[in-house]
């Protein structure tokens, strides 16, 4: 039983000294067979296993307790109960040390996945900061393009608005033009038929000569 205790004792150690100090790929071996055990039927074996290891530890502080007492009646212990005192006390340590080393290497090893998943996570943020951060000089870039075009567009379109004022100047110039020109036709038309008028009565008046003439 203590060469067994002293076996689990100084595997416990190996696992714990392999959980705190990374060598190689030890640590993440050590951290997959601790997964693996804790997977399925796992965890109730352990449980059972640290429970009976605990009935044992108390076991023996009881016969210890018992010796001690028996010892202080007597006044003195026989070497018979010094022996069984000093292996009953060999093996509560022995346990003790054994479900104390299994409790931190349960806690190094809940501790560390939760390391490896946040450093996951910080990971997963930082590649997600980079992509924001070159999204945003994007479209940094795209809004100076966007403002370059604007002012391109904004000077056209002033462009366009002055060539606008110009053609509706030239255009009105051209309106009053028109109208000028319409007034000196309505002008003329009415002069030549004011010339119609009056040769038409020159016409009559010539005839009217010419028949007085015939007459005479």
């Amino acid at each position: 039983m203590i060469q067994l205790l002293f076996l689990v004792l100084f595997a416990e150690v190996v696992v714990a000294f392999l959980l705190l100090v990374k060598i190689g790929p030890l640590r993440d071996l050590v951290i997959k067979t601790l997964d693996q055990l804790k997977m399925g039927k796992g965890p109730p074996t352990m449980k059972t296993i640290a429970g009976t290891m605990f009935v044992i530890f108390l076991s023996s502080l009881m016969s210890i307790i018992k010796i001690q007492n028996k010892g202080a009646k007597l006044g003195t212990m026989s070497p018979m109960d010094q022996v069984l005192w000093r292996t009953h006390l060999l093996e509560a340590s022995l346990m003790g040390f054994t479900l104390f080393l299994g409790f931190i290497i349960d806690r190094v090893h809940h501790y560390l996945q939760k390391l490896s998943a946040l450093r996951s996570s910080v990971g997963a943020s930082k590649g997600e900061a980079e992509r924001l951060q070159k999204e945003k000089m994007q479209l940094k870039e795209n809004e100076e393009k966007s403002s370059k075009e604007i002012k391109l567009l904004q000077e056209e379109i002033a462009t366009l608005s002055e060539n606008l004022k110009k053609l509706k100047l030239e255009s009105q110039n051209k309106d009053k033009r028109v109208e000028t020109a319409e007034s000196h036709v309505a002008a003329l038309q009415k002069q030549a038929a004011d010339l119609l008028l009056e040769y038409d009565r020159l016409l009559e008046d010539n005839q009217n000569l010419q028949t007085q003439a015939f007459r005479y």
